[in-house]
């Protein structure tokens, strides 16, 4: 907009004389943000209706009356990095690419006092960078920044990035948040952020500062939990290493923190992932004769990469033939728990550990990786992925492995338990039972019997439709996660071939399933109808059909979806053989219905649409 155009507009309109600069701003050429339009160019300005035309994404030559855009628009600057990458594209790829730290130094040096919030500074990046790459982009970037000492880094997104006007070193930046923090567990990290980075003289003179500050937290603060306390303590005798001070004079020491061995599961569920080493070894310096023991109990019941810290620390320490032994009676008791057969599974061929767990790889192990998948699918609140359920689909030799010893009678049994598995999509359940039936052709049966199962589109109504979802609600969020639960308890009471309880319950694991899987496939097909197209002229389904049998007896039949039916008040679903055999036909014609050894005919007498 010249300044003509902009004069014309505010006389029309003198609410708008506070927006005037930022109308002239307006102009042929500059690129904008739109509230609700997103990222544009101005493209001209039409005198005769004074409207801007402006090219959006998705939306090109889309007219705009500038007075709507005074409050809903911004004008970007030349420096604006959604400008630039329209007007230096080859620049911005490149410090995407290589030097991502300067594009956001670059970012918040288009903003006013060079500094914006998280939040808005995420939103531009995401938009230069594009949203399909931008999250692990983000991720590797805001840790870089971090590190640079141009750039103030935040905690939480709602508090701002903020370019320094003097340059900071990383270990006075991590002084200056730990002084200014009162969270004792932000204080731990921070200190063990500066005990890494303390390496030059310079950062040492703060030391004594950071050690009084960590220890007070380990001492005194009520936010910790026996976890937090027992990593602070860590970082604490650390640090006072540094600062040339004897550890043993600050309570409460490590070994004081582990010595409960009841602590230890809570303690190792929520441990740092670094620091995890360093607390199996405290477990063997505090307890050395029940070490073995303790890392066992542990290992059962551990997650993630503290598996592999708990098995490496036995193998190392000399228990390698334990461990083997364990593993594979806990196969037998099958108490192995996902995280343990993740790992097995993946060290199956390393050198390290191929001979420990060669006994492990058999039918049984998937039997306990397909409960295991669905025990974890049931009890998960969210849609995540299970690790378990990705490693079965993503290593093409897995099956092949654990089905090497399996005799065709195990593997249908454990293609069915596939079948039923609420862990897979039923495409991945496709892609599996190939695998088993390139080895078991037999198998290729079951698939059959599987599509052969699948019923017709079903017509019903509302009332019954939402009966039948709340049976399979019901079943879903209730009886199976019930059943799981039975089962697991179960498992815990001992030898498994002579444990009733645990085999009534998989035998209503089996029955729960089964209907499950019925009631996807009967919802899945289902078309709910007001029944309103049925006519006169022939039975369908919304059809009211007065018959007369042989004996001269008339009866009035409703006939309805397939979960409708109702005996008493003479509503039938079309599914019953004498509505299938009514369906199609007009007054004056007979149908007839066979039961059993005898045959009934039923002459239509009339037809009425369903009222």
């Amino acid at each position: 907009m010249n300044s003509e155009a902009v004069s014309a507009l505010l006389a029309k309109n003198p609410a708008l004389k506070g927006f005037k600069s930022k109308l002239e701003s307006m102009k042929t050429g500059a690129y904008v943000v739109h509230r609700s339009w997103g990222f544009g160019q101005i493209k001209s300005f039409d005198d005769t209706t004074m409207r801007l035309v402006i090219d959006f994404k998705g939306k090109k030559s889309h007219a705009m009356d500038p007075a709507f855009c005074a409050n809903t628009m911004e004008v970007l600057p030349e420096t604006h990095l959604l400008v630039r990458k329209e007007t230096e594209p080859k620049k911005i790829q490149e410090l995407i690419s290589d030097n991502p730290v300067q594009l956001i130094v670059e970012a918040l040096e288009s903003y006013p006092n060079k500094a914006t919030t998280a939040i808005d500074l995420e939103i531009t990046l995401s938009q230069v960078v594009g949203e399909e790459k931008f999250k692990k982009w983000w991720a590797d970037a805001r840790r870089a920044a971090a590190k640079d000492p141009r750039v103030s880094v935040p905690e939480k997104k709602t508090e701002c990035f903020v370019l320094r006007e003097t340059p900071i070193s990383a270990e006075d930046e991590i002084f200056e948040q730990f002084t200014s923090t009162r969270s004792a567990r932000r204080r731990i990290a921070l200190a063990d952020e500066y005990g890494s980075a303390s390496a030059n003289k310079e950062a040492q003179v703060n030391l004594a500062e950071v050690l009084k500050g960590v220890a007070d937290a380990v001492k005194d603060s009520n936010q910790l939990d026996a976890s937090e306390r027992l990593y602070g303590a860590a970082v604490r005798d650390r640090i006072a290493k540094l600062a040339g001070v004897d550890p043993s004079t600050y309570e409460p020491s490590q070994a004081a923190l582990v010595a409960n061995l009841r602590d230890l599961p809570a303690i190792a569920e929520k441990i740092p992932v670094q620091f995890q080493g360093h607390f199996l070894a405290l477990i063997k310096e505090t307890h050395p004769i029940e070490c073995r023991d303790i890392v066992f109990n542990l290992l059962k019941v551990s997650q993630g990469k503290f598996t592999t810290e708990c098995i490496n620390f036995l193998v190392e320490n000399g228990y390698s033939d334990d461990l083997a032994a364990t593993l594979k009676r806990w196969q037998t008791e099958q108490n192995l728990r996902a995280p343990v057969l993740l790992w097995i599974v993946k060290n199956r061929h390393s050198k390290k550990f191929a001979k420990l767990l060669n006994d492990l790889i058999t039918p049984r192990l998937l039997s306990a990786i397909f409960f295991a998948i669905d025990y974890e699918a049931l009890q998960a609140a969210s849609a995540r992925r299970i690790p378990l359920g990705d490693i079965l689909s993503d290593d093409s030799e897995l099956i092949a492995d654990l089905l090497s010893t399996a005799d065709p009678e195990t593997a249908r049994d454990l293609a069915n338990t596939l079948l039923l598995n609420q862990g897979f999509e039923e495409l991945t359940k496709k892609s599996l039972l190939a695998r088993f039936i390139k080895i078991f052709p037999n198998i290729q049966s079951l698939v059959a019997a599987d599509a052969e199962g699948k019923e017709e589109q079903l017509l019903v109504s509302k009332e019954s439709f939402e009966r039948k979802h709340a049976e399979y609600d019901t079943i879903v969020a209730k009886k199976i996660p019930e059943n799981s639960k039975a089962i697991a308890a179960a498992r815990e009471h001992g030898d498994l071939r002579e444990n009733s309880e645990y085999k009534m319950a998989k035998q209503d694991q089996a029955i729960l399933m089964a209907h499950k899987r019925q009631l996807e496939r009967d919802l899945q097909g289902a078309r709910i109808t007001d029944f309103k197209d049925a006519t006169a002229e022939q039975v369908s389904v919304g059809s009211v059909v007065e018959v007369r049998v042989a004996s001269g007896a008339t009866s009035r039949y409703t006939i309805l979806g397939a979960w409708d039916g109702d005996p008493e008040r003479h509503v039938i679903s079309y599914k019953t053989p004498l509505g299938a055999a009514l369906l199609g036909k007009r007054p004056g014609e007979t149908a007839k219905v066979k039961t059993g050894t005898s045959e009934e005919s039923y002459s239509i007498v009339s037809i009425t649409p369903l009222g």
